[in-house]
């Protein structure tokens, strides 16, 4: 079985609060008129990156195995984690109701023509570049789009779908099931490996 990845994970920002309150009291500040107030632009925060501007902080050093962690609460940085992921598919997240998991799909391969009768999808991309296909039938995907890192793919339930690989790098992306569509615990290395554990099932 394949060692869990390192997963980092989001930490409240202790320096959040003070840089919130200082850049609140910045207005007011720069445009007072009395002598002992004098205008600081441009801003400087108390404390530096990464310990300003962000109200979570990733800490890799911190950080978590990517793996199944339902059903307990988790907090994470999706994006990151999705990045990090160098399987086919991992599950991050399986509750009673959705799953979250990550995949990398190769330059020139695709996640693999299917269709869920009874479970919605969502499927975030946050790295790479793709041709998303759907359609009634298998034999007839007529709704065919190109999409990119920052956009998302919503599958109703009973729909034909693929995302193929059209760029040199692997697609990362995060999917949402609901309800779940794969066991507890799923890791898939390679997409043979997740073709031959869905022919098992």
């Amino acid at each position: 079985m394949q060692a869990p990845q390192a997963l980092p994970q989001a930490y409240p920002n202790p320096a959040y609060a003070q840089y919130v309150w200082q850049l609140y009291q910045q207005p007011y500040r720069s445009n007072c008129n009395s002598p002992y107030y004098q205008p600081v632009y441009p801003y400087q925060p108390a404390y530096p990156f990464p310990f300003s501007y962000e109200r979570f902080s990733s800490q890799p050093e911190a950080g978590m195995a990517i793996k199944d962690y339902g059903k307990q609460p988790l907090v994470i940085n999706i994006e990151k984690a999705t990045e990090q992921n160098d399987t086919f598919r991992t599950a991050l997240w399986t509750g009673e109701h959705f799953q979250v998991t990550v995949m990398s799909i190769p330059a020139g391969s695709d996640i693999g023509l299917e269709v869920h009768p009874h479970t919605d999808q969502f499927i975030r991309i946050e790295a790479g570049q793709g041709l998303v296909q759907m359609g009634k039938t298998k034999d007839r995907l007529d709704y065919e789009v190109a999409a990119a890192e920052g956009d998302a793919v919503m599958v109703p339930a009973g729909t034909w779908h693929n995302v193929n690989n059209t760029g040199s790098a692997p697609l990362k992306v995060y999917v949402i099931y609901a309800p779940p569509q794969h066991p507890f615990g799923t890791v898939h290395p390679t997409k043979a490996a997740a073709t031959a554990a869905e022919g098992m099932r």
